[in-house]
């Protein structure tokens, strides 16, 4: 893979012809760069912030290694895989499940350090053997009913935040809430549906403006703790837990590895949007991509931050703009570690109302379960099949349900149980099919196809 550290001047360096792209290894005058870079900060911010806002991580340590994970991965791609690495939602259900009952956060750290070091280690074996076991293993029948289950799973989290549930959140009047959760889904889809391009891409976060200001001046919103932060400081770090010291934190884990499984196909769907958008075939640099993710994961789970992956909402910028210089990443990596060293952004962060995060969660994971519907739709998936129906089905109800079984200290959630379910029924059902000679089998993923976000 070529390698460049430098950029060439694409054009007059200031503006893009309609019919002309700006590649990887080109870029825009400086300013127009900067722009460009602060362009992709908006982008991805909405989705990184939430994440923290979810779970509790701290919001300047997450967009501290969001930026530095950016960083990581255009080195280690060869600066030629234009990328940001913001906040992964797959990792929202397992860190809820890791902090229940009173856990800290050290304990889901924990969790997604070790996904970051097994997803580096799949990244190594895809650079030195292909994607394609992947493919066999999970073919868009199963990848589909993953993602799915992931963002099923999380509905019953919903409704704790729509109406301030008291046990979590007392003192908060919960019809105001339930008002204010109403207001921010409305403008969240009234945005969606009146507005194009990039306004339009920012219904999430700017549904949540909305709807923090209606909270504010219902007096649902404590600005003591952002007036008392200060504008600069070091990042919220904090270590992951030690399972040498505390063996329960191994038990955590299985409601872990199916993110794997998602961040594979999150990455391998980035690359190929890409490739497809700058006509390239970029496929050899997936190891790389998935190593760099894991490192950076990793990096995020041994400081406090949250997991990483390949944004979609940037790929969205760059097919609107045409610009898919790596430029423009480096500038948005350096301002995203820069916003970390702020302690009254995560302070601002922190002081959205449950009411408002419920009304943007009832959509956001929702979005998050059609994500799988859409790999279904996208890879054409013939639901009269039996062996692509049981499945999924079985997979979806045990996730939804939040089937949970304990062996020792080992705890089997929903989404775990439901992955396992979906890649064994199939995996079971084709082996019987190919022992009595019928050979049916899921439908295979095309090299065009588009995984999740």
């Amino acid at each position: 893979m070529t390698t460049t550290w430098s950029w060439k001047r694409h054009g007059d360096g200031r503006s893009v012809r309609p019919d002309a792209i700006v590649l990887p290894e080109e870029r825009l005058s400086w300013p127009k760069t900067i722009g460009f870079g602060a362009q992709h900060v908006v982008a991805m911010f909405g989705a990184t912030f939430l994440v923290p806002l979810i779970t509790g991580f701290s919001p300047t340590a997450t967009l501290f290694f969001s930026g530095l994970g950016t960083l990581l991965f255009l080195v280690l791609t060869g600066n030629r895989l234009p990328s940001y690495l913001g906040s992964s939602f797959a990792f929202i259900a397992p860190v809820l499940a890791a902090t229940a009952g009173g856990g800290d956060l050290a304990r889901a750290s924990f969790g997604i350090l070790a996904i970051g070091v097994l997803l580096a280690i799949v990244g190594l074996i895809v650079h030195r053997f292909g994607t394609g076991w992947i493919n066999a293993l999970m073919p868009p029948v199963v990848m589909g009913a993953i993602v799915a289950l992931i963002g099923f799973n999380l509905a019953p989290a919903v409704r704790n935040n729509w109406t301030g549930d008291p046990a979590s959140n007392p003192g908060v009047d919960q019809g105001l809430s339930s008002a204010v959760a109403l207001v921010t889904l409305a403008a969240i889809l009234l945005i969606t549906v009146l507005f194009r391009g990039l306004i339009g891409r920012l219904s999430i976060v700017l549904g949540m403006v909305v709807g923090y200001v209606v909270a504010a001046l219902l007096g649902l919103v404590g600005f003591d703790a952002v007036a008392d932060a200060a504008w600069f400081g070091l990042p919220d770090f904090h270590l992951p837990g030690n399972p040498f010291a505390d063996p329960s934190l191994w038990g955590i884990l299985p409601a872990f590895l199916p993110v794997v499984l998602v961040l594979v196909a999150e990455n391998v769907g980035h690359i190929k949007s890409v490739g497809l958008m700058v006509k390239r075939d970029l496929d050899p640099v997936t190891g790389r991509a998935l190593l760099a993710d894991g490192l950076a994961t990793t990096l995020a789970g041994f400081g406090g931050g949250s997991g990483t992956t390949t944004y979609g909402e940037n790929i969205g910028v760059m097919a609107a703009t045409r610009v898919y210089s790596t430029a423009a990443y480096w500038v948005a990596g350096v301002i995203a570690i820069l916003l970390g060293f702020s302690p009254k952004v995560g302070a601002i962060i922190f002081s959205v109302p449950p009411g408002v995060l419920g009304g943007v969660t009832v959509a956001l994971y929702g979005l998050i379960a059609l994500i799988g519907v859409k790999i279904w739709i996208d890879n054409g998936v013939d639901f009269s099949k039996p062996i692509n129906q049981f499945p999924a089905a079985v997979a979806l109800i045990v996730g939804i349900a939040d089937f949970t079984i304990e062996l020792g200290t080992v705890v089997f959630n929903g989404i775990a149980l439901g992955t396992i379910a979906a890649v064994a029924v199939y995996h079971l059902m084709a082996l019987v099919s190919r022992v009595r000679g019928t050979h049916e089998v899921a439908t295979p993923i095309p090299a065009e196809a588009e995984p999740p976000k």
